[in-house]
This record gives C-alpha cells, structure tokens and sequence, in this order.
C-alpha cells in the first residue's frame, strides 16, 4: 500500500480557542515610566528606549 503524502487536514479549519489579550512591550514601559497618551511624544525616556528597541520590538507611530 503506498504512502499517503500531503497534511490530511488541509481542508480542515483550526480549531479557535479563546483569545487572550497580550500586552506589548511598549505598553509594559509605558506603565513602568507611568506615562499618559499625551505624554507619548515628549518623553525623552520613550524616546530613548524606542530608539533603542526600533528593530526589534514594536513601536506605535
């Protein structure tokens, strides 16, 4: 009997669990330096660690 090739359950939608919210890094500094939305941009700290973070971690425009 020959193999059968090819994922079985390609036609098959995913079972979806239950999504939980995740909290970004950005969000978790932003927390830890206990800043309000309009204090995003002048923030020296923010704007430090973002440009530090800008290739591996995700900034908001």
């Amino acid at each position: 009997m020959a193999k059968r090739r090819g994922n079985p359950n390609w036609g098959k939608p995913e079972p979806i669990g239950p999504i939980t919210p995740t909290v970004t890094e950005f969000e978790q500094v932003v927390r830890e330096y206990k800043l309000s939305p309009d204090q995003y941009l002048r923030s020296t700290r923010l704007r430090e660690w973002a440009r530090r973070n800008k290739n591996s971690k995700y900034i908001p425009e």
